[in-house]
């Protein structure tokens, strides 16, 4: 009998199957590493803001027997925050401003899943989770459609070519007709779309959802917290007993499928893992209204975990040698212990707790004592994790986000940069009895990537960029919170920061002397331009046509070669 277990078990199984068990249960025999990738899913949620992101997030914990009950987020009666959301501030305002690292098993596999910041002022923290997951799914709200952060969002698994599952969410309020849906997801989203789950009906009088890929209809009671039992299992519209359940919506139903089946092509597995088809499922999270039926769906068709490129090959998850990258780092995680976490992907072979690995932009070996599984802020200590799978990494600060770590090759995983901020202000120091703690802290949460840090002469001044106001109050806060330093911000009219570098060393520094109150130091000591008008930048361009501007932090790798 397959037995089912809670993510706490889950940990278990994994770290300690080759010590005396004394419990009456038994474990499934080690696996190869091929049936480890196997069973891998790792994907990300993104959304724009209020879309129903995290509530859906809190939904598949559900359903993987991760959480008893959601701490749903619409509903008053529920005084417990998102499981997802971990910082204080995230509950108060009710938003996430950090990816959140979950993982459940589901239908046999062990399902990694990212939640990302909806908010567009948090989109670089977002775009870099991106980097780190196979597949993605992306949330709509019925009511408001495809929304500008949502065409942004679509754009980078554009670029990146993943495979996109769409959730048309919120289907218990009165929204939008969803053929129109589809129809504005193919225009403004530039991708071809096949449903795979049907609504019947909307807003209150919406019932439940038909199962377009197993055929089948399954009706719920609506839960906002629990899972319920299928009041009925229906294999076919053509059953006599459909009205007794969904009228007067039985024939609108049965119209609907069939002009579906007339209208789009049969779903094209290889066109949705190239990432040229986006098939879709509508529900209402917040209800469990077609929530199985997407998970059920995801586990089958998502890919396991991919290949993935590096400055000098690509590099495939079968591959024995351990390899993997940081694309994120929280620090104080844990308040009480001042934490610090390395996120880090695995892309191939097996990683072993307490075994070295070279960390390739240090050429430093590195040994890990304490590597950890998440359940949002929740950790467990693990023995050993396998492609796909994303584990924290007590870090001392050794990583910096796009850092490699391999069993010795040097290699350096691309596509992970920093971009140029749109909004600067300067940091000022309002407690000069806690200037360490300030110094210390504005390094570490940049460290993040919530923001990027630049240092100008003389004075020591500390400009902050970042692509939203909302980053601002974040880091404030959590300067006081974390770390006892009180500041505020002085606003600048900078249009964009660039780094720039050159091939004559002699030529670069005498842009540097030229332009010397417009430059500072990023964080690893590079020069960055900060340009106070386009016009401004534009002059210096052609002014100075040895000089290279770059406006993300990819030169850094090759410098590194």
């Amino acid at each position: 009998m397959q037995l089912k277990f809670s993510i706490s078990i889950a940990y278990f199984k994994f770290s300690a199957r080759n010590k005396p068990i004394t419990s009456n249960i038994t474990f499934a025999p080690l696996m190869t590493l091929d049936e480890e990738i196997a069973k891998r899913r790792t994907f990300a949620i993104i959304s724009h803001p209020d879309a129903g992101k995290t509530t859906l997030t809190e939904k598949f914990l559900l359903f993987g027997g991760a959480i008893q009950t959601a701490g749903a987020v619409k509903s008053n009666k529920i005084k417990k925050a998102a499981t997802s959301d971990f910082m204080d501030i995230e509950r108060q305002r009710g938003i996430s401003v950090a990816t959140s690292v979950m993982t459940f098993e589901y239908n046999d596999k062990i399902i990694n899943l990212l939640d990302t910041p909806g908010h567009k002022d948090f989109a670089e923290d977002t775009y870099r989770t991106l980097t780190a997951v196979d597949s993605v799914i992306l949330v709509i709200d019925c009511v408001k459609g495809v929304e500008a952060q949502t065409e942004k969002l679509m754009e980078v698994c554009r670029m990146r070519d993943a495979p996109v599952i769409i959730f048309i969410n919120k289907m218990d309020r009165e929204g939008q007709n969803p053929f129109d849906l589809l129809d504005e997801l193919e225009l403004k989203l530039n991708i071809k779309v096949r449903p795979l789950s049907w609504p019947i009906s909307i807003g209150q009088s919406f019932k439940g959802v038909y199962n377009l890929y197993e055929k089948s209809l399954n009706i719920f009671n609506p839960s906002q917290t629990k899972l319920t039992d299928d009041i009925v299992s229906i294999s076919s519209l053509n059953d006599e007993s459909l009205d007794d359940y969904i009228a007067p919506y039985t024939n609108q139903l049965r119209e609907d499928v069939s002009l579906i089946e007339g209208v789009y092509d049969a779903f094209d597995h290889k066109a949705y893992l190239a990432g040229k088809l986006a098939p879709v499922f509508f529900g209402s999270a917040v209800n469990n209204f077609g929530v199985r039926e997407l998970l059920n769906a995801f586990t089958s068709i998502a890919p396991p975990p991919i290949p993935r490129g590096t400055d000098l090959r690509e590099v495939k998850p079968e591959e024995k040698p351990f390899t993997g990258f940081v694309f994120k780092i929280h620090a104080n995680l844990d308040p009480r212990h001042r934490d610090r976490i390395a996120f880090v992907r695995v892309c191939s072979g097996k990683f072993e707790r307490n075994k070295f690995y070279t960390h390739t932009r240090l050429l430093k070996e590195l040994r890990f004592s304490s590597p950890a599984s998440f359940m949002a802020s929740a950790k467990n200590i693990i023995d050993e994790a396998f492609p796909g799978d994303v584990i924290g990494l007590y870090d001392s600060g050794n990583f910096k986000i796009g850092d490699t770590l391999t069993e010795g090759e040097h290699i350096h995983y691309k596509g992970i940069p920093s971009f140029s901020p749109e909004i600067f202000k300067e940091l000022v120091n309002t407690d000069p009895m806690k200037t360490k703690q300030l110094d210390k802290g504005i390094r570490q949460l940049t460290d993040e990537g919530v923001a990027q840090l630049f240092t100008q002469q003389p004075g020591n001044r500390k400009i902050v960029g970042t692509v939203g106001e909302l980053q601002f109050e974040v880091i404030q806060y959590r300067l006081q919170n974390e770390y006892g330093a009180s500041c505020s911000w002085r606003p600048l009219q900078l249009h964009k920061a660039c780094w720039v570098t050159a091939d004559d060393k002699t030529e670069l520094q005498e842009f540097v002397r030229l332009r010397g109150q417009q430059i500072c130091l990023d964080k690893d000591d590079h020069f960055v331009y900060m340009a106070e008008t386009r016009y401004m930048l534009d002059t210096l361009m052609q002014n100075h046509p040895h000089v290279k501007f770059h406006f993300t932090s990819e030169f850094k790798k090759d410098i590194l070669k």
